[in-house]
């Protein structure tokens, strides 16, 4: 695992020193003309303000640094401010090659923020915005700077370094899923991410692998994942991690996630733009990929399930269509109207299979409707459960973690938009609410345990920059909501 040391003492130089000060800091120093943390001679420097984003150069030899960056934090701190400043501060060197960094640990913090949560939000904020996606680039990636981080108090030290080894795994988990949505889907086929979770398990790995195949598939009758699965050259798989924990588990939980690996559409094929960014539709099972790589290591005391439906979506003389019908996994039976509303039918079936399991808890994480975006934008998830209790834990999880979710409802009147004449249910609603028609679909196939879904169409893959630690292409959105929910 990366290794970021934290000094309490600063005997060696250094390529550069980041301290990072807020808007009230800033001003009570000004006022005084001198701080424990600002040089008094940075103080002609008025342009530092301290607010959210702002960067100030200086060459500082008292610092026992060739350069000094001052990155503000802003007025109202949390957990997002730090997390933010510090992928501003990573941004902000990346024009120039520093062979080392340190990072002021803020000596003095907000009272609701404990030292560790600050420490693991920089260290996921700098390794976030570190993350580049170059395997298909000739250009040479530039050597990551040595970080440190310097602590004043030597008592904090422990929790300083506690925390940066949660930000490390956080963010390797993030950016394991990052690099399975980002790779193209003639290399993430269903196949693909079956040797990525096989990768996970092995002697003291703490996870096991089920596996099921087209044929087992069909003797589960898992009509949904075979309907979709048939218009392409790719054979279908359905995927169960098991991670238990060392002492027993008091709760189990399952995670499943949307895994089509491609979504032409099907037959009711999509325009060429909207499949541009369609490798991204399996960003679901991505997210549990990158969950169940840390598990161990943050000793996460649950038995977690993961579970998808690896397949893609392709138009084919044997693909569905339209008007067929589909009986579900549950016996359930599906019209299908449209092809392009293939991730509920892929989902469905993983449900089924996930409640005989007998969770605690079900979650799912799916890139499942454009009517979320349209409701929410690019940059908000949205939840729909029917648990308030474990729903609440969730939301506070996302906040701790920066990644945003809002709650839409499960209208139960929308329910009639999913009759059918010929079969128990239609695969789609009207062209209003689909993001809720849509749940509600997938309300069908849960039983009556706890359950949340995540619709992350818009955030799971970024076509312009979201925040400073969240580039272009795939985001690992969910990861670190759920690592932040498993661990409270």
């Amino acid at each position: 695992m990366l290794n970021i040391p934290v000094l309490e003492e600063l005997r060696t130089k250094t390529d550069l020193r980041i301290t990072f000060l807020d808007e009230t800091t800033v001003r009570r120093a000004l006022q005084k003309k001198q701080s424990s943390e600002i040089p008094a001679d940075l103080f002609r420097f008025e342009c530092m303000e301290g607010k959210q984003g702002q960067c100030v150069w200086e060459d500082h030899p008292a610092l026992r640094s060739h350069r000094a960056l001052y990155a503000g934090l802003g007025s109202s701190l949390t957990l997002e401010s730090y997390r933010q400043a510090a992928a501003v501060a990573r941004n902000a060197l990346k024009p120039w090659s520093a062979r080392s960094v340190i990072l002021d640990f803020p000596s003095t913090l907000p009272k609701n923020l404990s030292t560790t949560e600050v420490a693991q939000a920089m260290t996921e904020g700098w390794l976030l915005a570190s993350y580049c996606f170059d395997r298909y680039q000739k250009k040479i990636k530039q050597k990551e700077p040595h970080l440190s981080f310097f602590v004043k108090e030597k008592r904090e030290k422990r929790q300083v370094e506690r925390g940066i080894k949660q930000g490390i795994l956080f963010a390797q988990a993030t950016s394991f899923a990052r690099d399975l949505v980002n790779t193209p889907a003639m290399h993430t086929t269903p196949k693909d991410l079956v040797l990525a979770a096989q990768e996970l398990t092995g002697k003291g790995s703490q996870i096991s692998l089920k596996l099921f195949d087209e044929t087992k598939l069909k003797r589960m009758k898992a009509g949904g994942i075979l309907a979709i699965a048939q218009g392409s050259m790719h054979a279908p798989f359905l995927v169960h991690l098991v991670y238990k924990p060392v002492r027993k588990a008091a709760k189990k939980i399952a995670l499943v996630g949307k895994a089509v690996t491609f979504d032409s559409g099907g037959l009711s094929l999509k325009p060429w733009e909207a499949m541009v960014t369609m490798k991204s539709d399996m960003a679901g099972a991505a997210t549990i990929l990158g969950i169940f790589s840390v598990l161990k290591e943050l000793n996460i005391p649950y038995e977690v399930h993961g579970i998808f439906a690896a397949c893609e979506n392709m138009p084919s003389g044997s693909a569905i269509r339209p008007g067929d019908i589909v009986k579900m996994m549950n016996g359930t039976t599906v019209e299908i109207i449209t092809t392009d509303a293939e991730g509920r039918m892929t989902l469905a079936d993983s449900l089924t299979y996930a409640a005989k399991i007998a969770p605690d808890l079900l979650i799912d994480l799916a890139t499942l409707t454009g009517a979320s975006v349209v409701a929410l934008g690019e940059e908000v998830a949205a939840l729909l459960s029917t648990t308030n209790r474990w729903k609440r834990h969730f939301l506070n999880a996302a906040e701790e973690s920066g990644e945003k979710i809002w709650e839409l409802p499960l209208e139960k009147n929308y329910e009639k938009l999913l009759e059918s004449d010929v079969a128990d249910l239609r695969n789609i609603g009207n062209k209003y609410g689909g993001a809720l028609t849509a749940s509600l679909f997938l309300q069908h196939f849960v039983e009556n345990y706890p359950w949340i879904h995540v619709e992350m169409a818009g955030p799971a893959f970024a076509e312009k920059v979201f925040e400073p630690y969240i580039p272009k292409g795939g985001t690992g959105f969910g990861v670190r909501s759920c690592l932040h929910f498993l661990l409270s």
